[in-house]
């Protein structure tokens, strides 16, 4: 999914200044943060995977990697000033608390701030065409461990970050046609 998702977030973090404080709330193995570190920037990766957070510590060790969950008290529990931008991929559809998530994201980002997410698309044409083809028990098999909890539209992404506080929401999909994509990737700001 990284080869899908990854030129729009950077298409969305605007030009990188050397220096650009990033926070990753969900890095996984950190590849993303690798990613942001090869530009210049500072970053910070946090995840609830201590296997993916030991990784992440080997492989890019100038960066910072902790075993965190997204919570509110991120950046006291960090330690750190306001970040200019957060990224999190791949990690709202995991969440039975999605508006604490984007709380953390909301409180971990200086005033006028980017806010960037991807989450596995799920719009009207897309489920209409799950349904059509009998495709859910393998596209969202309620068997696996762990995976997928919630669905996302353009629509309920769009009211969850509002709600959380974010403002200039902007949407890019990635992965097959409009109405079919894999991901979407959304952009925000937090209010000056």
């Amino acid at each position: 999914m990284h080869a899908r998702f990854m030129p729009h977030v950077f298409a969305f973090a605007d030009d990188l200044m050397p220096g650009t404080r990033v926070l990753d709330v969900g890095c996984g193995n950190g590849f993303l943060c690798g990613e942001f570190l090869k530009r210049g920037c500072e970053v910070v990766g946090t995840d609830l995977s201590a296997q993916g957070i030991d990784l992440a510590r080997k492989t890019y060790p100038n960066g910072r990697f902790e075993l965190l969950a997204a919570d509110a008290e991120v950046l006291q529990q960090l330690g750190e000033p306001p970040f200019d931008i957060v990224i999190s991929t791949e990690v709202v559809e995991h969440l039975h608390a999605p508006r604490a998530w984007a709380k953390a994201c909301f409180e971990a980002l200086k005033p006028g701030g980017r806010f960037i997410c991807t989450t596995p698309y799920h719009g009207y044409l897309k489920n209409l065409m799950i349904s059509l083809l009998g495709k859910w028990d393998t596209h969202a098999n309620p068997l696996w461990e762990g995976g997928h909890i919630k669905l996302w539209s353009k629509r309920t992404l769009g009211r969850l970050l509002t709600e959380g506080g974010f403002r200039n929401l902007e949407f890019r999909g990635a992965g097959r046609i409009p109405g079919l994509w894999m991901t979407m990737i959304a952009r925000a700001t937090k209010p000056l």
